[in-house]
């Protein structure tokens, strides 16, 4: 039996169809009361639901203690990058990020369940222009963010033994916000767009990301991995250019600096390149091509309008 959190968002969403898909049995966790993702007619409003605060330590135990799940997929988190900067909030971000983790990693210890926790490339400063590997020790986060989810990283590998710490970057999926949804709105009200072209990474379709991660936990490969798209290295901007090229907008994009932009709170790292080869090492399937990827996102949720 497999555990979600974080079913409300984009990635738990498509890591419970997958599941579903697979004939596997799962609960999903989160926050509210009742299941409050999209109201769409995918599996996961069928399946069992669990109400979890993971910032509660004893309910997390309880929870986690009453289904003793054989495999734990980690996907609640806050991950909302600017807002993280805020004084107020940046105690919250903590308790989410870090103890949240601490608390799933206790407790899958307690039962015997593996842990997959999803990462990010904000632990690394995005220095320089080689990607990053997977094993790579050199953590300089430039935000709250990306500190808070180092930490929760360190929890878990401090913790237990049998885990999967997995980093990603420049995710969308049908269920939430995303670079993707929030630069079609822009083009459709906006005869022209600015982006910047200084930040380089993959973007990664939490429908490809979903079938990766449950493949994970059936097996005993346990460590780093990076996950993205594959189809190379680009930028915010090139990115950009192929949202509306596929979806037939004639936006201007014109490209811009991070400096010139200077709209965020929160640094972002230039160097999001994640190196991905141990995925093929350890037997497992990389991710397609991320302009396949998001060709196949856009219908979907054109066909969901």
């Amino acid at each position: 039996m497999v555990l979600v959190t974080g079913v409300a968002g984009q990635l738990g969403h498509d890591v419970m169809n997958e599941l579903y898909k697979r004939g596997m049995e799962a609960t999903g966790s989160d926050i509210a009361p009742e299941y409050a993702g999209i109201a769409d007619a995918s599996p996961v409003t069928k399946m069992p639901y669990m109400s979890m605060d993971i910032t509660d330590a004893e309910a997390v135990g309880r929870v986690i203690g009453s289904l003793r799940p054989d495999a734990i997929i980690h996907c609640a988190a806050w991950t909302a990058v600017d807002a993280a900067e805020d004084e107020d909030k940046k105690d919250k971000v903590y308790a989410i990020n870090v103890s949240g983790t601490k608390n799933i990693a206790e407790a899958a210890r307690s039962v015997g369940a593996k842990m997959l926790y999803l990462s990010t490339d904000y632990v690394f400063d995005g220095q320089g222009e080689k990607p990053w590997q997977p094993d790579c020790k050199d953590y300089k986060p430039l935000n709250h963010y990306g500190a808070t989810k180092l930490e929760g990283e360190k929890a878990v590998s401090g913790i237990l033994d049998k885990y999967f710490i997995v980093r990603i970057a420049w995710v969308f999926g049908v269920n939430g916000k995303n670079f993707v949804k929030t630069m079609l709105n822009v083009g459709k009200t906006h005869d022209e767009v600015r982006v910047v072209n200084d930040q380089i990474g993959t973007p990664t379709y939490t429908l490809d990301l979903a079938r990766l991660l449950v493949d994970m936990i059936m097996t005993d490969k346990y460590g780093y991995y990076h996950a993205t798209n594959e189809g190379g290295y680009i930028s915010w901007y090139d990115f950009t250019k192929e949202i509306y090229r596929l979806s037939g907008l004639n936006t201007k994009v014109t490209p811009v600096t991070t400096a010139e932009y200077g709209l965020s709170k929160a640094a972002r790292p230039f160097n999001s390149r994640l190196d991905k080869s141990k995925l093929k090492e350890n037997g497992f399937e990389p991710l397609p091509d991320w302009r396949d990827a998001l060709k196949r996102y856009l219908e979907v949720i054109a066909d969901n309008e």
